[in-house]
């Protein structure tokens, strides 16, 4: 079903497959349109942007990132369980609201802003509310569950193969699971094959990702970071290399969950692109992060030992595979 919308100046009321939409923009000039679907146990929203100079992908919901976006839209296709949606159960009403934000630069010409989307359903008869299921998520640094592999073609499920001809691209995921945690981006801080599911002084290793999240391998290759679904997610294209043919590959790779408004030299993802040098993955617009990628990363804060103690880095191994000559 269709949500009725149109630009944004003062209130937007639609009403959407038996959901109330608020949407309110008190603040905002005209310059944007939204569109919001709330659906039984999912939201979309499409943002039309007029502005020539906003970024769409610096668009977030909760925490996570663009489904899809462009020159001049940004979509997002979420679950009501995701992206930190607060849940409110009033009266006869079960309430789920969350912020779009835009996350703007220093140096950029467009303000940030946040705009609250709010989808309310009627409260079902048999629902009751978990004993223990806050309204609102806690910001402890308990356990965190991270997860990484090798997928298929288009991340929508684990590879079908551990053979990998030379020169083709081999998709790894990341993630962390944060139910009842603040919200994470996801970093690969380093990355290294070898022959052995352990990591040995005499081991020989090959350096995929170094120094603090720089993607080495991009390049001299097509390997790249593709761009995010969620914050707690990172996804990896790896183009095969001239490393152990024919035997078994394991990539050994630290991850690193941490404040996704605290990038730094040293908390980043960064990749090579031909024609433009090292960009970073999150905001193309703090890429100067990445400059440290041709010499040392260093960061000015003293964090890495705070957020080792409270369990955000994770070592994991990815493997065994076998990258294979393509006569063979």
């Amino acid at each position: 079903m269709h949500c009725v919308s149109g630009k944004h100046s003062v209130m937007m009321v639609s009403f959407c497959q038996g959901a109330l939409l608020l949407s309110l923009a008190a603040a905002m000039a005209v310059y944007a349109d939204m569109k919001v679907d709330c659906g039984p146990d999912f939201v979309t929203l499409m943002w039309t942007e007029s502005r020539p100079q906003a970024d769409t992908s610096l668009l977030r919901l909760g925490n996570c990132f663009p489904t899809s976006f462009s020159a001049g839209e940004a979509y997002f296709y979420v679950d009501l369980t995701d992206c930190n949606f607060r849940r409110l159960v009033t009266g006869d009403a079960l309430v789920y609201s969350n912020d779009l934000t835009y996350v703007a630069s220093a140096d950029s010409y467009n303000l940030a802003f946040t705009h609250p989307v709010v989808c309310a359903y009627d409260r079902p008869k048999d629902w009751y509310a978990t004993i223990y299921d806050p309204v609102f998520k806690t910001y402890s640094l308990g356990d965190l569950q991270f997860n990484i592999g090798l997928m298929n073609d288009d991340f929508s499920g684990p590879a079908e193969s551990t053979r990998f001809p030379l020169g083709s691209i081999i998709p790894i995921m990341a993630s962390v699971v944060q139910e009842t945690h603040q919200p994470l981006l996801l970093l690969l801080e380093e990355c290294v094959a070898a022959t052995t599911p352990e990591l040995y002084p005499e081991s020989t290793m090959y350096p995929i990702i170094s120094n603090k999240g720089c993607l080495l391998e991009s390049v001299s290759s097509r390997s790249k970071f593709e761009p995010r679904q969620k914050s707690s997610e990172i996804r990896l294209s790896l183009q095969t290399f001239t490393f152990a043919m024919g035997e078994e590959v394991f990539i050994h790779c630290k991850l690193l969950a941490w404040d996704p408004n605290g990038l730094d030299s040293t908390k980043k993802a960064c990749h090579f692109v031909e024609g433009h040098g090292w960009e970073l993955l999150d905001n193309l617009a703090q890429s100067n992060l990445c400059d440290c990628c041709e010499s040392k990363c260093k960061s000015r804060r003293q964090r890495s030992v705070a957020s080792e103690k409270h369990g955000m880095v994770h070592k994991a191994v990815i493997g065994p595979f076998t990258i294979t000559d393509l006569n063979s």
